[in-house]
Protein backbone atom coordinates (compact mmCIF):
# COMPACT_ATOMS: atom_id res chain seq x y z
CA UNK A 1 0.00 0.00 0.00
CA UNK A 2 1.14 3.04 -0.46
CA UNK A 3 2.15 5.18 1.94
CA UNK A 4 0.59 8.45 3.32
CA UNK A 5 1.45 11.90 3.17
CA UNK A 6 2.33 13.94 6.69
CA UNK A 7 2.66 17.53 6.48
CA UNK A 8 5.12 19.62 8.95
CA UNK A 9 4.85 23.26 9.28
CA UNK A 10 6.95 24.68 11.89
CA UNK A 11 9.20 28.11 10.97
CA UNK A 12 12.33 26.40 13.05
CA UNK A 13 14.68 23.66 11.10
CA UNK A 14 15.23 22.13 14.95
CA UNK A 15 11.75 22.02 15.28
CA UNK A 16 11.07 19.60 12.39
CA UNK A 17 14.12 18.23 12.83
CA UNK A 18 12.26 16.69 16.18
CA UNK A 19 8.96 15.89 14.60
CA UNK A 20 10.89 13.57 11.79
CA UNK A 21 12.50 11.99 14.45
CA UNK A 22 9.08 11.31 16.39
CA UNK A 23 7.55 10.10 13.20
CA UNK A 24 9.84 8.32 11.97
CA UNK A 25 8.70 5.11 13.29
CA UNK A 26 5.36 5.42 11.61
CA UNK A 27 7.50 4.89 8.09
CA UNK A 28 5.51 6.94 6.29
CA UNK A 29 6.14 10.19 4.03
CA UNK A 30 6.91 13.28 6.07
CA UNK A 31 6.75 16.75 3.72
CA UNK A 32 8.57 19.87 5.71
CA UNK A 33 6.83 23.26 5.29
CA UNK A 34 8.85 26.08 6.89
CA UNK A 35 5.98 28.47 6.80
CA UNK A 36 2.47 28.92 6.59
CA UNK A 37 2.45 29.80 2.26
CA UNK A 38 4.81 27.05 1.67
CA UNK A 39 2.59 24.56 3.37
CA UNK A 40 -0.54 26.14 0.97
CA UNK A 41 2.07 25.65 -1.49
CA UNK A 42 2.18 21.84 -0.79
CA UNK A 43 -1.01 20.78 -0.63
CA UNK A 44 -2.05 22.02 -4.07
CA UNK A 45 -0.69 18.79 -5.34
CA UNK A 46 -0.40 16.38 -2.70
CA UNK A 47 -2.43 14.66 -0.39
CA UNK A 48 -1.98 14.50 2.95
CA UNK A 49 -3.46 12.09 6.05
CA UNK A 50 -2.83 14.89 8.71
CA UNK A 51 -1.03 18.18 8.83
CA UNK A 52 1.08 19.24 12.23
CA UNK A 53 1.04 22.71 12.32
CA UNK A 54 2.93 25.34 14.45
CA UNK A 55 0.73 28.21 15.87
CA UNK A 56 3.67 30.51 16.25
CA UNK A 57 5.45 31.27 12.78
CA UNK A 58 6.66 35.02 11.69
CA UNK A 59 4.03 36.12 8.38
CA UNK A 60 1.08 33.70 8.16
CA UNK A 61 0.64 32.24 11.67
CA UNK A 62 -0.33 28.66 12.28
CA UNK A 63 -4.23 29.79 12.62
CA UNK A 64 -4.87 31.92 9.34
CA UNK A 65 -2.69 28.56 7.35
CA UNK A 66 -5.53 26.84 8.90
CA UNK A 67 -7.93 29.15 7.85
CA UNK A 68 -6.63 29.06 4.57
CA UNK A 69 -6.74 25.42 4.44
CA UNK A 70 -10.52 25.07 5.55
CA UNK A 71 -11.47 27.39 3.12
CA UNK A 72 -9.97 24.97 0.29
CA UNK A 73 -12.38 22.22 -1.27
CA UNK A 74 -9.24 19.95 -2.09
CA UNK A 75 -8.06 20.41 1.66
CA UNK A 76 -10.98 21.36 4.17
CA UNK A 77 -11.46 17.76 5.46
CA UNK A 78 -7.23 17.61 5.98
CA UNK A 79 -6.69 16.57 9.94
CA UNK A 80 -4.84 19.52 11.33
CA UNK A 81 -3.22 19.24 14.93
CA UNK A 82 -1.79 22.40 16.15
CA UNK A 83 1.50 22.05 17.98
CA UNK A 84 2.55 25.44 20.25
CA UNK A 85 5.28 26.10 22.79
CA UNK A 86 3.01 29.15 24.79
CA UNK A 87 -0.31 28.14 26.26
CA UNK A 88 -2.31 31.93 26.49
CA UNK A 89 -5.08 29.67 28.04
CA UNK A 90 -8.46 28.39 27.25
CA UNK A 91 -9.35 31.11 24.86
CA UNK A 92 -6.11 30.63 22.61
CA UNK A 93 -7.12 26.84 22.91
CA UNK A 94 -10.71 27.23 21.89
CA UNK A 95 -9.23 29.37 18.89
CA UNK A 96 -6.89 26.71 18.08
CA UNK A 97 -10.42 24.21 17.76
CA UNK A 98 -12.52 27.57 15.68
CA UNK A 99 -9.64 27.65 13.05
CA UNK A 100 -10.68 23.48 12.84
CA UNK A 101 -7.86 21.69 14.55
CA UNK A 102 -8.72 17.88 15.94
CA UNK A 103 -6.26 18.62 18.35
CA UNK A 104 -3.88 21.41 20.32
CA UNK A 105 -1.05 19.88 21.75
CA UNK A 106 1.23 22.30 23.92
CA UNK A 107 5.06 21.77 23.63
CA UNK A 108 7.11 20.22 25.13
CA UNK A 109 4.70 17.11 24.10
CA UNK A 110 5.50 13.59 24.66
CA UNK A 111 6.59 11.74 22.03
CA UNK A 112 4.68 8.59 22.04
CA UNK A 113 1.35 10.64 22.44
CA UNK A 114 1.91 12.32 19.76
CA UNK A 115 2.72 9.62 17.52
CA UNK A 116 -0.11 7.41 18.63
CA UNK A 117 -2.26 10.43 17.58
CA UNK A 118 -0.56 11.41 14.48
CA UNK A 119 -0.86 6.83 13.69
CA UNK A 120 -4.47 7.37 14.46
CA UNK A 121 -5.06 9.79 11.37
CA UNK A 122 -2.57 7.20 8.96
CA UNK A 123 -5.25 4.38 9.69
CA UNK A 124 -7.63 6.87 8.74
CA UNK A 125 -6.30 7.74 6.00
CA UNK A 126 -5.93 4.49 4.21
CA UNK A 127 -9.42 3.11 5.27
CA UNK A 128 -10.62 6.32 3.37
CA UNK A 129 -8.14 5.82 0.20
CA UNK A 130 -9.77 1.55 0.49
CA UNK A 131 -12.82 3.02 0.39
CA UNK A 132 -12.25 4.93 -2.64
CA UNK A 133 -11.04 2.46 -4.77
CA UNK A 134 -13.89 -0.17 -3.81
CA UNK A 135 -16.29 2.57 -4.70
CA UNK A 136 -14.55 3.70 -8.20
CA UNK A 137 -14.61 -0.65 -9.08
CA UNK A 138 -18.70 -0.35 -8.23
CA UNK A 139 -18.98 2.24 -10.57
CA UNK A 140 -17.09 0.88 -13.21
CA UNK A 141 -19.02 -2.74 -12.51
CA UNK A 142 -22.13 -0.88 -12.50
CA UNK A 143 -21.41 0.34 -15.80
CA UNK A 144 -19.81 -2.65 -17.49
CA UNK A 145 -22.51 -5.20 -15.80
CA UNK A 146 -25.73 -3.77 -17.37
CA UNK A 147 -24.06 -3.54 -20.93
CA UNK A 148 -22.86 -7.48 -20.10
CA UNK A 149 -25.97 -8.40 -18.39
CA UNK A 150 -27.94 -7.21 -21.38
CA UNK A 151 -25.66 -8.99 -24.21
CA UNK A 152 -25.31 -12.06 -21.65
CA UNK A 153 -28.03 -12.53 -19.59
CA UNK A 154 -27.05 -10.98 -16.49
CA UNK A 155 -24.76 -13.38 -14.75
CA UNK A 156 -21.01 -12.58 -15.71
CA UNK A 157 -20.86 -9.52 -13.30
CA UNK A 158 -20.81 -12.07 -10.33
CA UNK A 159 -17.57 -13.28 -10.10
CA UNK A 160 -16.56 -9.44 -9.90
CA UNK A 161 -19.50 -8.90 -7.46
CA UNK A 162 -18.19 -11.57 -4.94
CA UNK A 163 -14.39 -10.25 -5.35
CA UNK A 164 -15.49 -6.89 -4.55
CA UNK A 165 -17.34 -8.11 -1.68
CA UNK A 166 -14.24 -9.51 -0.15
CA UNK A 167 -12.75 -6.57 -0.51
CA UNK A 168 -14.95 -4.66 1.23
CA UNK A 169 -15.26 -7.10 4.34
CA UNK A 170 -11.61 -6.42 4.93
CA UNK A 171 -12.43 -3.06 5.02
CA UNK A 172 -15.51 -3.20 7.02
CA UNK A 173 -13.39 -5.81 9.45
CA UNK A 174 -10.44 -2.63 10.04
CA UNK A 175 -12.68 -0.23 10.09
CA UNK A 176 -14.98 -1.95 12.86
CA UNK A 177 -11.44 -2.66 14.77
CA UNK A 178 -10.17 1.21 14.34
CA UNK A 179 -13.69 2.19 15.77
CA UNK A 180 -13.65 0.05 19.04
CA UNK A 181 -9.73 1.36 19.58
CA UNK A 182 -11.62 4.72 19.31
CA UNK A 183 -14.84 4.04 21.39
CA UNK A 184 -12.90 5.15 24.97
CA UNK A 185 -10.51 7.76 23.56
CA UNK A 186 -11.01 11.33 24.07
CA UNK A 187 -9.94 12.44 20.25
CA UNK A 188 -13.37 13.05 19.30
CA UNK A 189 -12.13 14.45 16.00
CA UNK A 190 -10.72 10.86 15.23
CA UNK A 191 -14.09 9.52 16.45
CA UNK A 192 -15.80 11.43 14.43
CA UNK A 193 -13.44 10.40 11.40
CA UNK A 194 -14.21 6.32 12.12
CA UNK A 195 -17.68 7.13 12.28
CA UNK A 196 -18.13 9.44 9.14
CA UNK A 197 -15.60 5.93 7.71
CA UNK A 198 -18.54 3.48 8.87
CA UNK A 199 -21.26 5.22 7.37
CA UNK A 200 -19.76 5.35 4.06
CA UNK A 201 -18.83 1.34 4.41
CA UNK A 202 -22.98 0.91 5.48
CA UNK A 203 -23.49 2.51 1.80
CA UNK A 204 -21.43 1.13 0.20
CA UNK A 205 -22.10 -2.60 1.04
CA UNK A 206 -26.16 -1.48 0.61
CA UNK A 207 -24.80 -0.32 -3.14
CA UNK A 208 -22.78 -3.57 -3.52
CA UNK A 209 -25.66 -5.57 -2.40
CA UNK A 210 -28.20 -4.12 -4.90
CA UNK A 211 -25.93 -5.24 -8.09
CA UNK A 212 -26.63 -8.45 -7.40
CA UNK A 213 -28.81 -10.27 -9.45
CA UNK A 214 -31.76 -10.93 -8.16
CA UNK A 215 -31.95 -8.15 -5.72
CA UNK A 216 -34.89 -6.01 -5.20
CA UNK A 217 -34.52 -3.01 -7.04
CA UNK A 218 -38.02 -1.68 -6.54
Amino acid sequence: MQKAKILLVDDRPENLLALEAILSALDQTLVRAASGEEALKALLTDDFAVILLDVQMPGMDGFETAAHIKRRERTRDIPIIFLTAINHGPHHTFRGYAAGAVDYISKPFDPWVLRAKVSVFVDLYAKNCQLKEQAALLRLQLDDGRQDGDRQGGDSAEPLLAELSARLASVEEQAEALTKQLGDSPETGAAAAAAHLERKLVGLRAALEALRPGADHA
